[in-house]
């Protein structure tokens, strides 16, 4: 066992007046499983390429291990994948490269393959497997669940139990809870660790949040009080004030103030309700600094609205027997299913199984509102071209809101971006903020975006668009947890009509309706 030491930790991107940490200090158990969570752009990636020593920084980080970052980047996708090992695990025997293909269960003849045939699944799995042969090395695993189905997750979670001596980020809460015995949270106000799983740690954090509510409501109360009988005392005291300043002896006397005359009983009175007054000043102000201290680490998770616009029939699509070809390639056979009003539908399969191209095709032919019967060709993107057979039936004048896998288009400013997609600005913006979005953020351009912030605007533009159908494919990749449990809310609050694909399986049970397995 050894630590890893951050203290005093400060840094900021050249050219930024934000600091990303600011005087951070806390220790890591390098035994630890350690998950890593936090909103989108609070620098988790950024924390990573600090301890691989990539930027600059002030304070200190030490460790006793060598980091190990993964996604590992392959320089020559062409070798195969036994090469690949030897680059990575120089030092590992073939039963111990065995051995762990087979923990991830992956056949033993991707070793004889090259690399760049392996899928993106294989990949992730096999660059983890070389990483974890390493002597002394502490892995810092990126989101590797973002290329991995459902049954591929399952697989890499068990492994990781099995492993000790990572950082694990990921927002896949059924994921984390599988593999994970620390979480370590970057919040609004400061960063924590926690013994436990997600599940444990999520759980303290809304009974953390839920009484810091709390005591934010009974404090706001207590302060309106004070500041009610602060300008009574304040009232009070000036009448006496004034009385003071009057002519004569009075003839009334208080008890406890016998022999007083007027002036004497008057400057009394007023020298008590100026107590009073700073007595009840310094209670507003000292609940004020314990209010101040309140609500720093809730993460707001405002109610999303939607766009949505209903359509005139209750069935929307309906495939039969739809085979999906790309050239001599069958990526999908005899799908059939029907999309119905309000249907919340989670397509599922593992990778390869033809989901995303089961959109597309939707896609290509409900956005013109046609019915296609029979054999058609397809040219949906610059490099999708497809064949189906099979019957399909789309509502005329559908209007479909798509959310793809890819994010790499978008650049330029927000607002422009809204005008080109004819919704609304004030509405795009405010959907953006309740996500999560600073409103600096909206000053930039969107390539230096996170990839969880591109899908956020991905998302949002969808939630403006006034649609019937829903279409989104992995729109959760990179995307926050606590912004994630939104858009269930929203989804199930709403029951919009949606056909999606996504390999959360805590946001799949919290939304579909209806679930079509694909062979």
């Amino acid at each position: 066992m050894s630590l890893i030491n951050v203290s005093n930790l400060t840094f900021a991107y050249e050219g930024s007046y934000d600091n990303i940490f600011e005087d951070v200090s806390f220790q890591i158990d390098t035994d630890w499983k350690l998950g890593f969570c936090g909103r989108n752009g609070r620098g988790k990636t950024t924390f990573l390429k600090l301890l691989m020593g990539e930027y600059e920084y002030s304070g200190n980080i030490s460790a006793g291990v060598t980091f190990e970052y993964f996604p590992y980047v392959v320089s020559d996708l062409t070798q195969n994948t036994e090469e690949i090992f030897d680059i990575i695990a120089p030092e590992a025997e073939p039963w111990q490269i065995f051995r762990e293909l087979s923990k991830l269960s992956v056949n033993e003849d991707v070793l004889y393959r090259p690399f760049s045939t392996l899928s993106n699944g294989e990949q992730t799995k096999v660059l983890l497997a070389g990483l974890f042969l390493r002597e002394n090395s502490f892995l810092l695993i990126d989101e590797p669940t973002n290329h991995l189905d459902m049954a591929a997750r399952k697989a890499v979670s068990e492994y990781l139990n099995s492993k000790s001596g990572f950082i694990l980020v990921s927002h896949d809460r059924t994921f984390l809870d599988g593999c994970v015995d620390h979480i370590l949270s970057i919040n609004r106000a400061n960063i924590e660790i926690q013994s436990g799983n997600f599940s444990s740690w999520y759980h303290n954090k809304q009974m953390q949040d839920n009484y810091e509510l709390a005591e934010n409501e009974r404090l706001r109360k207590d302060i309106k009080r004070l500041e009610k009988a602060a300008r009574q005392s304040s009232q009070w005291a000036d009448k006496v004030e004034s009385a003071k300043m009057g002519k004569g002896a009075a003839k009334d006397r208080k008890k406890g103030l016998a022999g007083m005359g007027s002036k004497e009983y008057k400057a009394e009175q007023s020298k008590r309700m100026q107590q009073r007054r700073k007595n009840l000043e310094r209670r507003q102000h000292s609940a004020i600094d314990e209010k101040s201290g309140l609500l720093k680490n809730i993460d707001s998770a405002d109610s999303l609205k939607l766009s949505h616009e209903p359509y005139y029939a209750n069935r929307l699509a309906t495939l039969e027997n739809i085979s999906i070809f790309y050239g001599d390639k069958e990526a999908c056979h005899d799908v059939s299913f029907t999309i119905d009003k309000s249907d919340r539908i989670a397509l599922r399969g593992k990778n390869g199984s033809g989901k995303s191209s089961i959109i597309k095709l939707i896609c290509a032919n409900g956005l013109c509102g046609t019915n296609v019967n029979s054999e058609a060709s397809i040219d949906i993107d610059a490099d999708t071209n497809f064949t189906y057979t099979g019957n399909l039936q789309v509502g005329s004048r559908l209007k479909i809101s798509y959310v793809s896998q890819d994010t790499s288009f978008l650049q330029g400013d927000l607002s422009d971006f809204a005008e080109l997609h004819g919704i609304d600005e004030s509405l795009f913006k405010a959907i953006l903020r309740k996500l999560d979005f600073s409103r600096v953020q909206f000053e930039k351009d969107m390539q230096d975006f996170s990839g969880g912030q591109k899908k956020k605007v991905l998302i949002a533009k969808s939630l403006c668009e006034k649609s019937h159908l829903l279409i989104w494919d992995e729109p959760l990749n990179f995307i926050d947890v606590i912004s994630r449990i939104q858009i269930e809310t929203l989804l199930s609050e709403y029951t919009p009509t949606i056909l999606f694909v996504e390999h959360d399986k805590a946001f799949c049970d919290a939304v579909a309706s209806k679930i079509i397995e694909l062979e």
